[in-house]
């Protein structure tokens, strides 16, 4: 059980989208909202609201932040800026579908090619493996795997276009964020990343993307890595925390959540509790633009339409005989949004090896860092059959 109580040590910033300052209290003293267990436990609060000031989750035009150290900014630093894929559209500067409001340059698309926010590491002359996040994250759920991996590979995590540090051109402006378009500008970004084979590691619901992409460029990869993806009929329907983003003006409005689109639909999918450094990255994106939300609403209403096709199409892929490429499975066993039942029966009918993780919810990189940086490394030492 957890209390929930206000503090007067941190301060709100003055237009928070959830929790709003009650009448009798003074503006200046903006409480947050802080839930601690009742147990005896001395692990650190779990702070529902930023304890910085973050700017107004609903603006166009960016967020402000405290001069301290951000982990958002430290990872940020880690990174470079890969420019991959042809921006479409007609060139016409992005308004929000809200209210068509002009939006700031956050929102809007490149001149020539999309800028991804890559994160690289380990020798370049080692085999090439891209790990790839799951929707809705950021390469940042590689972190603790990327130094594991890097000691003996060359490691390369990148974010999306419309999520983390990437571009996040508006739908109708560039990009429309349909399977398709992630399937054609992963083309693109891997072709500029590596020239050699590569290993392809996959979280969660952009599996079916990656193996839409995978069974044109086989000759490209040495190992698929699939990391709870959704491999059943059951798998095509999103997740209530996720479908609600696709609905009519709802999604709109809930996509400019940044507790809702970031801590909700990270948490309600495994057991596990988020720390605050760790979600303030994850929330960064919807606290600086409107951007990030409207990219979140337009790839869950994509989803929502596209996902059972994609699924379909992927278990034909992984099951056909002219699949070759050495194919595993792992699993976290305490995933909530998708069940277990039927990947066994899927992963033995296509020959395809199953490692199952018992602590790992949804996010397995997140939850079980180490554990799946260890098995990942297992297979790659293994030698690709030929």
């Amino acid at each position: 059980m957890a209390l929930c109580f206000f503090s007067a040590s941190l301060s709100l910033p003055t237009r928070h989208p959830l929790i709003s300052t009650p009448q009798n209290i003074p503006r200046k003293r903006n409480l947050p909202l802080i839930c601690r267990s009742s147990s005896d436990s001395d692990e650190e609060d779990y702070l529902l609201d930023a304890p910085v000031s973050i700017g107004d989750g609903f603006s166009f035009s960016g967020g402000k932040y405290s001069d301290e150290p951000s982990p958002a900014d430290q990872w940020f630093k880690q990174g470079k800026i890969v420019k991959a894929h042809l921006v479409g559209g007609t060139g016409e500067k992005a308004k929000d579908p809200i209210f068509g409001l002009a939006m700031a340059g956050s929102s809007q698309a490149s001149t020539d090619l999309f800028r991804w926010f890559c994160v690289e590491s380990g020798n370049p002359a080692n085999q090439t493996v891209i790990l790839i996040h799951g929707f809705p994250s950021q390469a940042y759920s590689y972190r603790k795997v990327l130094p594991i991996l890097s000691k003996n590979n060359h490691v390369i995590a990148f974010d999306w276009l419309g999520f983390g540090f990437s571009d996040k051109p508006q739908p109708k402006y560039g990009f429309d964020y349909t399977l398709k378009e992630f399937v054609d500008s992963l083309d693109s970004l891997i072709n500029e990343l590596s020239k050699d084979k590569v290993t392809l590691v996959v979280q969660g619901y952009f599996s079916p993307v990656v193996v839409k992409y995978a069974q044109d460029h086989q000759e490209k990869l040495n190992n698929l890595i699939l990391l709870n993806p959704p491999l059943t009929a059951k798998h095509a329907n999103l997740p209530s925390t996720l479908a609600i983003f696709s609905n009519f003006l709802l999604g709109e409005i809930f996509s400019q959540d940044p507790l809702r689109a970031s801590d909700k639909a990270l948490t309600s999918c495994g057991p596990y509790q988020i720390k605050e450094e760790v979600a303030m990255v994850y929330r960064r994106p919807y606290l600086t633009s409107g951007s990030s939300g409207f990219a979140l609403n337009a790839i869950s209403r994509s989803m929502k339409k596209e996902l059972k096709g994609y699924v379909e199409d992927m278990r034909k892929i992984l099951g056909d005989e002219t699949w070759k490429v050495r194919t595993c499975v792992c699993w976290g066993e305490r995933d909530r949004w998708l069940s277990f039942e039927g990947v066994e029966d899927f992963c033995r009918e296509s020959n395809h090896q199953l490692i199952k993780v018992p602590m790992a919810g949804h996010h397995v990189q997140e939850d079980c860092s180490e554990e799946i940086a260890n098995i990942i490394a297992r297979i790659l030492s293994k030698p690709a059959p030929i």
